[in-house]
């Protein structure tokens, strides 16, 4: 395992090299660097996944960062099973959208610039998984929030695409305040911010409180709850769930690596990293499930209506980030991951899928596609298993996660478990809807736009189509390394993540969990028959659901109105204070009136030195005579 050291070092060399010479010297062939360079962090990650699954762990110090006093900091790693699975998920996804990316960004004037922003999110979300302390998982953190508004703003000469990536970078600023002073609390409680030392010493603080804002409360729901503050922003969750939708803004290839299978995830690898702060807190763990629950079905009920092809799918993202957040709030952390971890492979590729399509049809509206499976078929076949995998078709990679999370939600022992159920089977059946809606509206029927651009509707080439028949490999399999007992599985995953995140105890039946089971399978096919029943079948129908309940449609399509509220209650003073109090009188009238008034001053006492100086000797003699005469009677009162 001492190669590991290699997993970030490549893809921060990469960068380097790119950013340094990419422009003069590589141009074109920018990419290789870049793919060669996250192809060898995968080759370690699976060498250092081998050793872990034969027992092996590392957690060592580099070496030191910061020494002041009593607060010291080095950089080091921890590599054990959750580490080991998150550098499988983003060096294998990472790999294929890189080589995606050389397709897809053919052409572009910043090149060698998106590769060298790609890799240097490769390296920070690496630093971030691999941390052996708060303090460099912070800094990983923040790295990827800076990549991402890099690359969400790619595109800076077109204005949404600048304006995302600003509404991306202060959003987040909300939730990592929060974390930054979850990791204070950390180090003021444990004098300490490395893993091992904090979370051996958790027990003896499981009853004591803090005074905060004049309240005493539980200190570990206060940290819980101030680190998921971290979670909620990185991971959009509902009420910073804003920024992800207009992500989309940035090209395909970001899409698919930060915002649906690596960086949005760091959120759910917060909280099972820190499971034994979480597992303190039952409050904390309420939180979490709820936020998850709700933003799940929040996004769910919003992708049913959406028309812009990648919009939907980020609303898909959200929904399935909720219900990771689900899982770990009812303390299934590794049923978390797993569905971190399948999501990534299918998500990853409904984006890659997308952008296939963007690429020929030169447009995001599904309502101005159709009929593209003639002409996409390789497109086509890897969006169809996708989307199987995405709405949880038993036997792709997404059921088994799903339903773990739903039955682990039944049967767990938390307050909200059962509500949080009820929740996720809901969101079971709008999931398949909104996926097949978009097959069913892009795919099929008569094409929709213009007997040019028909004549125009091409494959994707190789270098694009290739990432995506591996990329749905893992759609369709990568769940079955934790296929249930029930299922005649050994659950290996969530066996391989015991050690690090524990397991609950399903206090259920048998019976009971095919009964879970069933019932999630049967809605999610219920979804997918709604789906072809309005966009195959009876087209006029949902024309027709529409009117029957503008109402609903018109929340559904404004997005609930969430980004009309926060324009009132905080875009709008926030610029009303900066025009009038910032700008019209901290500027125009204080600093303005310091830095004009002071040299005006001194214009105005220049001139009328001026006036004494007139060049006459006697003028000069008579106020020298003036000024001895009141020397000579000062002197005399003295």
């Amino acid at each position: 395992m001492n190669n590991y050291l290699l997993i970030p070092s490549l893809p921060l060399a990469a960068f380097l090299i790119n950013i340094l010479l990419g422009r003069d010297f590589l141009k074109e062939k920018a990419h290789w660097t870049s793919i060669l360079a996250v192809a060898g962090s995968w080759v370690v990650a699976v060498m250092t996944l081998v050793d872990v699954y034969g027992g092996g762990r590392v957690n060592e110090d580099l070496y030191t960062w910061i020494s002041s006093g009593g607060f010291k900091v080095s950089v080091g790693f921890l590599i054990d099973p959750l580490t080991a699975v998150m550098l499988i998920v983003v060096t294998t996804c990472a790999t294929l959208i890189h080589i995606y990316a050389v397709g897809y960004m053919h052409g572009d004037k910043g090149y060698y610039r998106f590769f060298a922003y790609l890799s240097l999110f490769t390296f920070c979300m690496l630093m971030l998984v691999m941390a052996n302390n708060f303090l460099q998982l912070y800094f990983g953190w923040e790295g990827v929030g800076l990549c991402s508004y890099f690359l969400i703003g790619f595109w800076f000469d077109k204005k949404s695409a600048a304006d995302a990536g600003k509404k991306a970078f202060i959003v987040n600023r909300f939730g990592d305040f929060g974390f930054g002073l979850g990791v204070i609390m950390i180090f003021l409680t444990f004098g300490t911010l490395d893993y091992t030392p904090v979370f051996g010493q958790v027990g003896g603080f499981a009853l004591n409180t803090v005074n905060f804002l004049g309240y005493d409360v539980h200190l570990m729901t206060l940290i819980a709850l101030l680190l998921f503050c971290g979670s909620i922003g990185k991971s959009a969750q509902m009420p910073l769930h804003v920024w992800l939708p207009d992500a989309m803004e940035g090209p395909t290839p970001v899409s698919a690596l930060i915002h649906a299978a690596t960086m949005v995830t760091a959120g759910v690898f917060l909280v099972a990293r820190c499971n034994p702060i979480f597992s303190l807190s039952e409050t904390a763990l309420i939180v979490v499930a709820l936020i998850g629950a709700i933003t799940s079905l929040f996004a769910a009920t919003i992708a049913i209506v959406q028309n812009d092809i990648k919009r939907i799918i980020a609303y898909s993202t959200l929904s399935h980030l909720g219900l990771m957040f689900l899982a770990c709030g009812v303390g299934a952390y590794a049923a978390g991951i797993f569905h971190l971890y399948t999501h990534a492979f299918f998500k990853a590729l409904l984006f890659l899928a997308a952008g296939s399509v963007i690429h020929a049809v030169h447009t995001n509206d599904i309502q101005k596609m159709g009929g593209l499976r003639k002409y996409m078929p390789v497109t086509y076949a890897v969006f169809f298993l996708a989307a199987l995998s995405a709405g949880g078709v038993p036997g792709f990679a997404g059921f088994f996660s799903k339903d773990e999370i739903i039955w682990l939600a039944y049967a767990s022992h938390s307050p909200v478990g059962k509500f949080v159920w009820i929740i996720g089977t809901i969101v079971a059946f709008f999931t398949p809807f909104y996926s097949f809606r978009l097959i069913f509206l892009t795919f099929h029927g008569k094409f929709r736009g213009t007997h040019e651009e028909e004549h125009h509707l091409h494959e994707s080439p190789k270098v694009m189509t290739i990432p995506l028949m591996l990329l749905a490999i893992g759609a369709v399999a990568a769940g079955w390394v934790g296929i249930p007992h029930l299922l005649g599985g050994g659950a290996n995953f969530a066996e391989f993540l015991k050690p690090v995140v524990g397991h609950p105890e399903a206090h259920g039946t048998h019976a009971e969990e095919w009964a879970v089971m069933g019932i999630s399978v049967l809605i999610g096919f219920a979804g997918i028959g709604l789906a072809a029943l309005f966009y195959l079948y009876r087209p006029e129908l949902p024309v027709r659901v529409g009117q029957m309940f503008s109402g609903i449609y018109k929340v559904l399509y404004n997005k609930y109105y969430v980004d009309e509220l926060y324009s009132f209650i905080i875009v709008r003073p926030t610029i009303w204070i900066a025009k009038n109090i910032l700008i019209g009188i901290t500027d125009a009238r204080i600093i303005e009136a310091i830095v004009n008034g002071v040299p005006n001053a001194i214009g105005v006492f220049s001139q009328g030195l001026r006036r004494i100086q007139t060049g006459f000797l006697q003028h000069y003699a008579t106020i020298m005579a003036a000024g001895v005469l009141i020397i000579v009677a000062l002197m005399l009162l003295r």
